[in-house]
């Protein structure tokens, strides 16, 4: 399943490339979102899950992560395709750990050890080697949104880790995922109005279903029977294989041709993102030994 998820969500990156020439980043990730809403309910209905979240401070967690970690997430994502080539958007996004490590040092207190150093170190470079040749004319749009994305991602991530919410992981999910359409519906009908999809060509609307069908309703599903049965430290590094599929998608479906740079900076932080996923996972199989 950890194949197939790295399968799904990887070949997710250029059938959103393509499905953006046929519509708006609002229409698609309304209804992406929205589609990935209505699958993590249900199943949530089937596995006969809690969906309640407790009044209070757990339902402000729940909005505020939603925000942070789906919608900005995936709206600036969206925006960053449209302004960059899909393969390096995905190597600056899969540099989240990096961030997330770094954000967690300073609000969480948590140590940063070697192996965490190492990554951050590597990734640093990987990212300063990818950017360095785009900085002449200043950095191009579709990068500083990767970059916001990555940042948003981990922030969220952070913040989910201190609010503890008391509730079923499959219930934070599915709300998160509904505040994310939510947010993306209400940036469609005040900045486009109601979306007309009857002019689409046939690359698009096969692109869209791969998007609404398999990217987002099998992709939650199968991410969420990994988490249920992998140690999430495991599950962690296994969606590492997304940025693989995705850069190899970019460069096998839409012709794209990396530079030297961009793989020098993808090897890098890669390596980066092992280094700093690895000793969590590790440390877990110790303590269920």
């Amino acid at each position: 399943m950890l194949v197939l998820l790295g399968l799904v969500w990887g070949l997710n990156w250029p059938a959103v490339k393509v499905s953006l020439s046929g519509v708006s980043p609002w229409t698609l990730r309304t209804i992406g979102l929205g589609a990935a809403a209505c699958t993590v309910f249900l199943l949530a209905l089937v596995r006969r899950r809690s969906l309640l979240i407790p009044a209070g401070r757990d339902r402000f967690h729940v909005i505020t992560t939603g925000i942070l970690n789906i919608a900005m997430f995936n709206i600036l994502l969206t925006f960053a395709q449209l302004g960059a080539a899909t393969s390096r958007v995905a190597i600056i996004t899969y540099s989240m750990p990096l961030w997330a490590t770094l954000i967690a040092r300073l609000a969480l207190g948590e140590r940063i050890d070697v192996m965490r150093g190492a990554g951050l170190l590597l990734g640093a470079s990987g990212l300063a080697i990818l950017i360095a040749p785009l900085l002449h004319g200043g950095l191009p749009s579709g990068i500083l949104y990767a970059l916001a994305a990555a940042l948003t991602w981990a922030t969220g991530t952070v913040y989910t880790k201190w609010a503890r919410i008391a509730a079923e992981p499959l219930a934070i999910a599915a709300w998160q995922l509904l505040i994310g359409a939510t947010v993306a519906l209400a940036g469609l009908l005040s900045f486009e109005g109601i979306p007309h999809l009857g002019h689409l060509q046939t690359p698009v609307i096969l692109a869209l279903g791969y998007h609404i069908f398999f990217g987002m309703a099998l992709g939650y599903i199968l991410w969420f029977e990994i988490i249920v049965r992998l140690p999430a430290g495991v599950a962690a590094l296994g969606t590492l294989l997304v940025p693989v599929v995705g850069v190899s998608g970019a460069i096998l479906l839409l012709g794209e041709h990396p530079s030297i740079s961009d793989i020098a900076g993808f090897a890098l932080v890669f390596c980066a993102a092992i280094c700093v996923l690895l000793p969590a996972g590790m440390l877990r199989r110790r303590r269920s030994s």
